[in-house]
């Protein structure tokens, strides 16, 4: 494996860029408030995990060395995890926070104006709220991990940690404060490990949940998104918005992996657990979120492209297709080896259940009413045409990454 730079695990710290562009004349520009007005019963609670805290008043004596010099005011006496060796440290820095930095400011453009630089089957996280729709390119995100934006009136943080292949979107409010997050340089099980500008606490990205602090225990809220190509958002939202370049200070750059060859290695990054053998560990599944949580390998995805199943009570599919590319592979992403859209619906609609098969087409028919759906869950054609499936909270992420945080929950056809 040739690893160009890492985002997660940088020994420079530093996003290649060739210096800020002049803004597009179709871009809209805002700076997302870090306060109000929000509604201060959304997001998360503090403690809402249910899982048991070790609160140590003498964990200098425990606290190993790496942490303790880090030149914050983090309340390390509160954790929510065992092992103190599961934290290590990806950037070697004195201090590390935001070496890799997140955006603050995002810019959004038209999806003519991205159709500019970005390549049709170049992937990136897609996240809906009412009407909003908006793209966040995978390219984009390797370099900078985290977005704080703002969407509708919700405050969110779309994040991305390319080490495990995971990009999930969280409500930005705890008690009715709204946070920043920022990429501390630690990491966990080879994931992201984000901290907040207000307590300094840690956050695991791949759940959510609370590490070290004031917020240890506290689960943020998912907000469901997906990983999807230019191409399928551009045809299914025209009137969306995709995060502009200029967002964190140039373009070109954005289209060259830092990670060239990662997903076809045979061994995770900066992984020090035990590996589930059941499946290659940078093999791909889409661990749906609901419950105690189920994976559905690719691997099964691509036999039967549609899988109908119920998850803790809830109905949903989970089904590939397309020829989205892989954003870890080839040095050039828009070139990148074919990985294909997984994405996870609840399949109820108007209160009836429906199931679905794929086409040969990058379509899918529901049974009941023969209408035809496209992979990000619009019916294009039939009884239900104009209908949009709601994403049920999913992932897609590399096999060892779902092993290593949900290792009790179901896997299908494993």
């Amino acid at each position: 494996m040739t690893v160009l730079a890492t985002a997660c695990a940088s020994t420079s710290g530093k996003v290649l860029s060739d210096g800020p562009e002049e803004s597009n004349s179709t871009a809209t520009t805002f700076v997302p408030p870090l306060t109000g007005p929000f509604d201060p019963t959304g997001g998360a609670a503090r403690d809402t995990t249910g899982a048991e805290l070790i609160v140590d008043a003498d964990y200098a004596t425990t606290l190993p060395r790496l942490l303790s010099s880090l030149p914050w005011d983090t309340d390390w006496s509160r954790r929510s995890f065992a092992d103190w060796s599961e934290l290590i440290r990806g950037l070697q820095q004195n201090d590390p926070r935001d070496v890799i930095p997140p955006i603050d400011s995002p810019v959004f453009e038209t999806v003519d104006a991205a159709s500019q630089w970005l390549g049709p089957r170049e992937p990136g996280a897609l996240v809906r709220h009412g009407d909003e729709v908006r793209f966040y390119p995978l390219g984009i995100l390797t370099r900078h991990e985290i977005v704080n934006d703002v969407i509708g009136d919700v405050p969110i943080a779309v994040t991305f940690c390319p080490l495990c292949n995971t990009a999930i979107t969280f409500d930005r409010r705890v008690d009715g404060e709204v946070l920043r997050l920022g990429v501390s340089g630690l990491l966990r099980n080879s994931d992201l490990v984000m901290w907040d500008a207000t307590t300094l606490s840690l956050w695991q990205q791949l759940t959510g949940v609370g590490l070290v602090g004031e917020y240890a225990g506290t689960q943020l809220d998912i907000i469901p998104s997906a990983i999807v190509s230019f191409e399928q958002f551009a045809t299914d939202f025209p009137d969306g918005r995709s995060l502009a370049a200029e967002s964190g200070g140039g373009r070109r750059a954005y289209g060259i992996n830092p990670y060239r060859g990662y997903s076809t290695s045979e061994s995770p990054f900066l992984f020090a657990g035990e590996l589930d053998d059941r499946y290659p560990a940078l093999s791909r599944v889409v661990g749906v979120d609901i419950g105690a949580g189920k994976a559905y390998p690719f691997s099964e995805l691509k036999q039967v492209g549609a899988i109908n199943d119920t998850v803790d009570g809830q109905a949903i599919v989970v089904w590939l297709a397309g020829d989205t590319a892989d954003a870890l592979d080839d040095q050039a992403i828009a070139i990148s080896q074919e990985i294909g859209t997984a994405v996870a619906f609840d399949r109820v609609v108007d209160g009836q259940e429906l199931s679905f098969t794929a086409t040969d087409s990058d379509r899918f028919v529901d049974d009941q009413t023969g209408s035809i759906w496209s992979v990000l869950g619009l019916a294009v054609d039939g009884e239900l045409e104009g209908t949009q499936l709601r994403l049920a909270p999913h992932r897609n992420e590399f096999w060892f990454a779902w092993a290593a945080f949900f290792a009790d929950a179901t896997v299908y056809g494993g």
